[in-house]
Parts: structure tokens; sequence; C-alpha cells
């Protein structure tokens, strides 16, 4: 390389310096000013996680009218319904054993004041609902309008129990089968205030039942205020280990649905036990004690042990006189009282 090459090198480097330092100071001078002078930008808001909350959902629904409100307790809904316990008198929410009561119950409070209950479940829960919605309250029988508000759990897509996968799978077509119109509530007023609307609109004009299908994580959490004091020795855990401590190694358990089970079967596993004499009914609320007596009258050399919630056994109580007339010998039905209804 020639000498004024090289000096001729060495002065673009310098400019180019020059440059790169007077842009630089610019550029820090006129962020210093635009803080000065310039508003502060808002936050992008509409990609913030909004919940839904239970008061405003109650004040909302108060305001369009809906007074009673009548179901069985959901995990999905638990932060409403704890609201509207607290809130509203006894005679104007009523825990139901199970949902085709409360779609009842609903349809009796429509016919005397001709207002719009509110009826609250998990889709586990549908299945109970179909005579009396389907052979009452549809709009080709007796058109008696009310809200449905049901947790949507096995949603395709979330992580669940796999006893909630098929049902949720298949709960937006069941509702469509049964001439429901249903839409998902937004977690936020502004959309919750127009998809009650729609569904007031609804009740308003066909006369017929109208649902709106919660995801999880909808409502803002609501810690119940007025929660009833159980002053039992035992809780459902230690109960259920006296209990499997007492039995014999030949005896068979149906454990009922919930955290009973759950439990069972963790009892289980610390003490290295095998499984294979428990039923756990995962599914199937208030079915617990049928499955036991059928394993009973098959089996009846081993004495079979229902471990039943009374939650459960209130949901399909009747199974007691099919028990109770089996002359079946072997079954040995035990209730828990979990506090879940009072009994």
């Amino acid at each position: 390389m020639c000498i004024r090459d090289s000096k001729k090198a060495s002065s673009v480097r310098s400019l180019l310096y020059l440059a790169k330092r007077s842009k630089s100071v610019t550029s820090a001078t006129a962020q210093a000013a635009g803080q000065q002078n310039e508003p502060e930008q808002p936050p992008f808001t509409e990609l913030q996680r909004d919940f839904l909350e239970p008061k405003g959902f109650y004040d909302l629904l108060k305001n369009k009218g809906v007074e009673f409100f009548t179901g069985v307790p959901d995990s999905l809904l638990k932060d409403f319904c704890a609201f509207v316990q607290d809130n509203v008198e006894p005679k104007n929410h009523i825990i139901t054993p199970n949902e085709g009561l409360a779609v009842s119950l609903a349809s009796g409070y429509h016919l005397a004041t001709g207002k719009y209950p509110l009826v609250y479940f998990q889709n586990s829960g549908l299945g109970n609902t179909v005579n009396p919605l389907l052979s009452m309250a549809h709009a080709q029988i007796y058109s008696i309008p009310m809200l449905l508000l049901i947790g949507w759990r096995g949603e395709p897509g979330k992580k669940d129990e796999p006893q909630h996968y098929v049902q949720g799978k298949v709960m937006n077509g069941l509702l469509t089968e049964m001439g429901i119109q249903y839409e998902v509530l937004p977690d936020f007023y502004e959309g919750a205030e127009k998809s009650v609307e729609s569904a007031l609109f609804h009740l308003q004009n066909r006369n017929s039942p109208y649902a709106l299908v919660v995801r999880r994580q909808t409502f803002l959490n609501y810690k119940l205020q007025n929660k009833a004091k159980n002053d039992m020795p035992l809780n459902r855990e230690e109960a259920t280990k006296i209990i499997v401590d007492n039995i014999g190694d030949h005896d068979a358990i149906v454990g009922t649905t919930g955290f009973l089970s759950r439990e069972l079967w963790e009892i289980r596993a610390r003490r290295q036990q095998s499984h294979e004499r428990d039923f756990l009914t995962v599914g199937a609320m208030g079915h617990a004690s049928s499955i036991a007596l059928g394993i009973a009258l098959a089996k009846p050399s081993r004495n079979v042990f229902c471990l039943d919630g009374d939650g459960a056994l209130l949901m399909h109580m009747g199974a007691l006189t099919t028990v109770g007339t089996s002359n079946c010998s072997n079954i040995k039905h035990i209730v828990l009282n979990l506090s879940l209804i009072h009994i």
C-alpha cells in the first residue's frame, strides 16, 4: 500500500469515528429531550391477562334481573359460587345434591315468578341435567328459560384429570344436539356484559335455556367468608387410614369420587401395597355404592367396602334402596361426612 492510500484510509476511519460519536451524542440528547417533553407511552393492556371479578359478574347479573341461584359446586366456578354464598340470602341460593334437581328447582322458580334463574354446575354433571332439560324445559315442551353456567373441565388443549377429557371434548356437541345455544364467558367485564346481554335476549325471546361456558381461571380469586366450621375429630385422610388398617387382606375397596380415592391411592403407595383390590371411582359421582354392590354380588366370598362421601351419597341416594333390598351381606357401605353438603 502506498503512503497516500494509507493516509486516505486513516482519514476515512477518523471520519467514521466522528460520525458515529456525533450520532450517539445526538441520540442521547434527543432521548433526554423526549423524556422531558413527550408523554410516557401507555402499556399494551391488551396483552395483559384478565380475570373476571366475581362481584362484578354478580352485580352484572343482578342488574339484569337474575337473582336466584342454584346448582352443584364446581372447582372452576368456586370463586363466583363463594361470593354468591356470602352475599345472597339462603332462599335465593340453594345447593342441590345433583344437577338435574337444580334444573327442576330453577324451573319451579321461573314458573312462579316469571324471572330467570341461574343454574351452575360442572360439565361432568351435564348428563344429570339431560332429562329435565329435554323433557321439560326444552322449547318444544314447556319452554322454560334459565341461564346455565357450566364449568368446562377437560377443555381440549388444557391439562386436566383423565376422567374429564372425554366430557370436555364432546360437551359443545352435546349442548348443540340438545338444542341449547351457548357461548364461552369472556374473562373481562366488558366482554362478560355483552355475553350476559346476549343470554338475556335469548331467554326473553326464545324462552329456552341458554348456557355460558366457563374456562379455567376465568374468575378472580375470592375466599369464602362464611365458611362452615368442621368440628369432626378426624379428617378424611385419617379416617381412610383407620379403615384401611382394619380390613382384611382379601377385602376389596371401592373409593368414591374426589380426594378420598386419591388419598386411598397415596396411602397404598406410601406403604408399598398393591392397588389391585381397590377401585377408584374417579368419575361417575354418586355411583360408588352401585359399583360396590355389583362386585359384592359377583364375589360373595369377599367383603367389599364402599368408602363414600356425603355429597356423592346424596347425589344418587336412590341407590341405597337397591343396596338395601339386595340382601347382599358382604357389602359394607361407609359414609364420611366431608361437609360438602350438611347432613
